[in-house]
């Protein structure tokens, strides 16, 4: 069976009927037993009376006027039906409501009585427990067997035939009001189907209804969370292919005019050449490494490995290769070494390339959240400031500048770069829980601050003693 609504539906109606079939044996087991009790009850108050009657009674040889007399005075008390016959079998005395039930009845009385032998031969008679009440104040009323309401036994049923039915009409009942409930279930989930085969197929913008608050729609969630996530990757790796070819193509140009030209140039014009075609290919060289790093950090939201970082030794190592002043507080970082060691590289070397002669690197103690970027919870962290004398980045390119391949206008020409140095920074500082932000300085120029938590285990007082 492939429908999983009627597998689901079936297993529902199966579990029913078994609840049900086994309820009626346990109801049945009980109204039996209940039976028995009250049977053995009554047969344990007839032996009672019978006791009792055969020696209240006058004797074998009394007076049938005091036999009389005394039956129907037991009778009364009792409020019991009773006659009394001798060890013939001939009748010798019979209460009123005993005479009274025999005339109505007639002969199948006979299979309601329960006769009693007296010692002396003589037999008692009694109306059994359990029968109709007989008309009068002085008729038995014996408890009975609970019966089944009419409209549970249809005309013609037996009584025991009420239980069966009410179990019939309730399983009726759910078996039809569990079809829709079931149904709207399964419905949601081939529309969950619906909508993976569409975003497998490459209808990459496709989401499923996120309708209810149960398991059905946070799976619904999941999946439009998944694929908003996978959406937006594959937009950012083609934007980065679509990018990289035509950063890729000037320097591949160059390269093809130098070799071409290679052959009839003079030997001066030669060594100016092989300098051009090793710039070409450190160019690109360091075009495909930030390229495949941009890739790795896109397709990871957790860093595999953190090293213990003594953070200001490493920004005065990358401070020295661009000639920057550095000047803060020790700090140990628990972070990938490898990683913030770029970043810091890439904001060294877009200072000195873009901010003038004058770069300053400075590392201090900061709270890591509102003030550090958007999204980020407040928590112990360091920031890590570069600054320049350029000329600034205007207002509204703050936050574009670290956006991959983006440019400030006149830069590419003037400066060369492709762009991917500062979407570098901020890859590496989300991946470490972080941000970057670009502020402009007092005095002119532009400050680059990286703000990254101190991390764990991070020693604040091994790291105040090294400092």
């Amino acid at each position: 069976m492939r429908s999983l609504y009627l597998r689901i539906y079936l297993t529902v109606v199966v579990a029913l009927a078994l609840f049900a079939l086994v309820s009626g044996w346990f109801v049945q087991r009980h109204l039996d037993a209940e039976r028995t009790r009250i049977e053995a009850s009554a047969r344990e108050r007839v032996e009672a009376w019978a006791d009792l009657l055969q020696r209240s009674l006058p004797g074998a040889g009394a007076r049938t006027e005091d036999l009389q007399a005394a039956l129907q005075e037991w009778s009364q008390r009792l409020r019991l039906p009773m006659a009394l016959d001798d060890a013939k079998g001939h009748r010798l005395a019979t209460s009123e409501t005993f005479a009274r039930r025999e005339a109505e009845a007639g002969p199948p009385l006979q299979r309601r009585l329960r006769s009693v032998r007296l010692d002396d031969g003589r037999t008692l008679w009694l109306l059994r427990p359990g029968q109709r009440a007989l008309s009068g104040r002085n008729d038995a009323a014996p408890p009975k067997a609970p019966m089944a309401p009419p409209w549970l036994r249809p005309h013609g049923w037996p009584e025991g035939s009420g239980l069966a039915a009410l179990l019939l009409v309730l399983f009726a009942a759910v078996a039809l009001g569990a079809w829709p409930v079931v149904r709207r279930l399964t419905r949601r989930l081939e529309a969950l189907k619906q909508g993976v085969e569409a975003f497998g197929a490459g209808a990459l913008n496709r989401r499923v209804v996120e309708d209810g608050s149960d398991e059905v729609a946070a799976l619904g969630a999941s999946f439009n969370r998944a694929a908003a996530r996978i959406e937006a990757l594959l937009q950012s790796h083609k934007s980065l292919l679509a990018n990289t070819s035509h950063e890729l193509r000037s320097p591949l140009t160059r390269l093809k005019m130098a070799v071409s030209m290679l052959e009839d140039a003079t030997p001066a014009q030669r060594a100016a050449m092989r300098h051009e075609i090793d710039v070409n290919i450190g160019e690109l060289d360091v075009l495909v490494d930030e390229v495949l790093l941009a890739s790795r950090l896109d397709a990871t939201q957790a860093l595999d490995r953190h090293d213990e970082i003594d953070l200001l030794g490493l920004a005065a190592e990358e401070a020295a290769r661009v000639n920057a002043g550095v000047q803060g507080d020790a700090v140990l970082l628990r972070a990938n070494e490898r990683l913030v060691r770029r970043a810091l590289r890439n904001l060294l070397e877009n200072a000195r390339r873009y901010g003038g002669g004058e770069v300053e690197l400075e590392v201090r103690r900061a709270g890591v959240g509102a003030g550090a970027g958007a999204g980020i919870e407040a928590r112990a962290g360091v920031e890590v400031a570069v600054c320049d004398r350029g000329p600034g980045v205007p207002e509204a390119y703050r936050e574009r500048i670290f956006e991959p391949f983006f440019r400030l206008p006149g830069h590419a020409e003037k400066s060369g770069g492709v762009g991917l140095g500062l979407a570098l920074v901020r890859q590496i500082a989300e991946r470490h829980g972080g941000a970057v932000r670009c502020t402009p300085r007092d005095g002119g120029g532009s400050c680059f601050t990286l703000a990254l938590p101190l991390g764990e285990p991070a020693d604040a007082a091994h790291a105040s003693g090294r400092a």
